[in-house]
């Protein structure tokens, strides 16, 4: 297979985690609603904790998020934040205006911790991102470095349509169409949140 034909495969795979509804895509809506770019800055964010993650995959220590107590301590700190952060939006729609900025953290500090606390994200990398690193390096160190730029293209370019799209939409439905968005955000960070908990727990009682 060419490196071409391997991109192409590795941005559909990448497509369908990247675009399955989560903690990252939520926010990107949610804070969309302040600003266009926000979802620029959540997937820098994102970016922050994607890379050295590769790279530790790539050296073969991922192998430590393969096990349950990391994997049960992981889902519960994040679990905590994603609680944090939904019931901070929530908060704000008692608010004259809906303050994006108060409801938790900046685009970019959300971007690092909603992946640094998400298991799935985590397991993901060590799984079927892992497998996409070793079938890269059959073209050499160029087309690991290819794979990871597609891999984060697609984390970009989603999250950026999440929150343009966000944008146009509070502006053009008006604060209505903006309070609705957000409570919808808020109402599934706290459900992520829970269920992320619950997990942990589980994990630490199995």
């Amino acid at each position: 297979m060419a490196l071409a034909g391997f991109l192409f495969e590795a941005a559909l795979i990448s497509l369908s985690g990247v675009m399955a509804p989560g903690p990252i895509t939520t926010v990107a809506v949610g804070k969309g609603s302040e600003s266009p770019h926000a979802g620029a800055f959540v997937a820098l964010g994102h970016g922050v904790v994607e890379v050295p993650l590769m790279i530790a995959v790539f050296f073969g220590a991922g192998r430590l998020l393969q096990y349950p107590s990391v994997q049960a301590a992981i889902a519960l700190v994040g679990g905590l934040f994603l609680l944090f952060m939904g019931l901070g939006m929530l908060r704000t729609l008692g608010e004259e205006e809906v303050a994006v900025g108060s409801a938790g953290s900046s685009p970019f500090v959300a971007g690092i911790l909603l992946s640094a606390g998400n298991p799935y994200f985590l397991v993901w990398w060590v799984t079927v991102g892992a497998a996409l690193i070793l079938r890269s390096l059959h073209f050499g160190i160029q087309g690991a470095l290819a794979f990871g730029a597609v891999h984060w293209s697609c984390d970009l370019l989603w999250d950026y349509f999440l929150s343009a799209l966000s944008y146009k939409g509070g502006r053009f439905f008006g604060r209505t169409f903006q309070r609705g968005l957000f409570m919808l955000c808020g109402v599934f960070l706290v459900f992520f949140g829970i269920k992320f908990i619950a997990n942990g727990v589980a994990g630490f009682l199995a």
